[in-house]
């Protein structure tokens, strides 16, 4: 509910009004529904938690890359994202989270390093309020338009920062770390027109008078990609003229 709050939010924003499509990821992940992505202006990968329909998650992802289509990904949104990413740079379906796959070869999502011996794991996640810095020149930093924000997060995993090399040789930009630069708070990614994933939950601050500006900037980018969708189409459609010289 939270998510589809904020894009209505953002999509007020601009003067626009949301026509949401709800897809399974299981559906897709057995060759089913994929008809639902044709003509979307945009994709939003939502958080979540477990196995269950991730292969359909990042399958979406990729087609979203491939396709040029705005995306973006929440918490496990960025996730798979990632994922899908890692798979593409290398060749191989192997790099994973270790949620799903704790034996993956390239474990490009993994636990924080101070949570990998906690058995109990009630109450350890990393929760609520923390800053995230803007990288000067990136989708993110246009978006917010401050050096720092203060993000509310509610999960355990994060990009493993042994694999920062090889995605950014693949296309993926950090635009958004902790104070620190230790943890990956947003990514994006290059030539793409809007390809945006957040650690941190941006709906829980988003309200009617005020959108947030991940939201915003994503719904900027799918009327954009509607109305050259549009024009394309509308051309399509012109009848040929014939040319006769005299």
């Amino acid at each position: 509910m939270s998510v589809s709050e904020a894009l209505d939010h953002a999509a007020l924003a601009h003067g626009w009004d949301i026509d949401l499509r709800f897809v399974s990821s299981e559906d897709l992940e057995r060759g089913r529904g994929w008809n639902r992505l044709e003509g979307v202006a945009g994709i939003v990968v939502p958080g979540g938690f477990g196995e269950r329909g991730i292969e359909g998650k990042i399958d979406t992802a990729r087609w979203a890359r491939e396709n040029k289509v705005p995306y973006l990904g929440l918490c496990l949104g960025l996730q798979v994202m990632i994922i899908e990413l890692a798979r593409h740079a290398l060749g191989s379906e192997e790099p994973n989270s270790t949620e799903f796959d704790a034996r993956t070869e390239y474990p490009v999502i993994d636990l924080m390093p101070e949570q990998r011996s906690i058995v109990d794991k009630g109450g350890t996640m990393r929760l609520g309020l923390y800053p995230c810095q803007m990288t000067p020149g990136t989708k993110a930093a246009e978006a917010y338009e401050v050096p720092v924000v203060q993000e509310r997060h509610r999960h355990r995993f994060e990009i493993n920062n042994a694999y920062r090399e090889l995605l950014s040789k693949a296309g993926l930009i950090l635009s958004g770390l902790s104070p620190d630069g230790r943890l990956v708070e947003i990514v994006e990614l290059e030539n793409h027109p809007f390809m945006l994933g957040s650690q941190f939950h941006p709906e829980f601050k988003s309200r009617p008078t005020r959108p947030h500006p991940l939201f915003k900037a994503f719904v900027a980018a799918s009327v954009d990609h509607y109305r050259s969708r549009a024009r394309e189409t509308s051309r399509d459609r012109e009848p040929h003229r014939a040319s006769i010289d005299t």
